[in-house]
């Protein structure tokens, strides 16, 4: 583990060392391995392999093989289901069918300005531009328009099914 700085101290006084893992491993854009990931939780190497391995036995990781060394990334389908979740938690019916405009506007705002259908479409016109900063532009419109569609995926999802994703079974029990 590096030196820790004065923020890694509370960071482990008020947080378990699975919460640290499964923070860390569920946040990575990339496969990362156990060391990497142990490293930026602040516990040892063995400590988060014990830790990975549960959160892959709960589905809320998955794990690959390169060159020998297991790798640790966060399950798509786990991340989606906890994002509908957090929308239906915050969100009633009509925002939810609100949000699909504002989602949809932004990506009609993106088709317009650029002439272009798609955010692969938009990634083709990067490599014609003039500047660098065009460039950056481009490819960062393009990553925006991924998310946004993304997310739209989502927020149709909750819409579609809202009674039934939101009923509260608890209630019963």
């Amino acid at each position: 583990m590096s030196d820790p700085g004065p923020g890694i101290e509370a960071w482990k006084e008020h947080t378990s060392a699975f919460d640290r893992v499964q923070s860390i491993a569920s946040t990575v854009s990339q496969p990362r391995s156990a060391s990497v990931i142990a490293d930026e939780a602040a516990v040892a190497e063995n400590t988060a392999r014990d830790h990975l391995e549960r959160l892959v036995d709960l589905n809320v990781l998955l794990k690959s093989e390169r060159a020998g060394t297991t790798h640790y990334m966060p399950d798509p389908l786990h991340t989606r289901m906890q994002t509908l979740r957090e929308l239906l938690d915050r969100y009633d019916h009509d925002e939810l069918v609100q949000l699909k405009a504002d989602l949809q506007s932004e990506i009609e705002g993106w088709r317009e300005e650029y002439g272009v259908d798609s955010p692969v479409d938009l990634r083709d016109r990067a490599a014609d531009t003039e500047t660098a900063e065009q460039t950056r532009e481009i490819r960062t419109t393009a990553s925006d328009w991924e998310l946004v569609a993304y997310r739209l995926t989502i927020v149709e999802d909750a819409i579609e099914n809202y009674r039934t994703y939101s009923q509260d079974f608890r209630a019963s029990a």
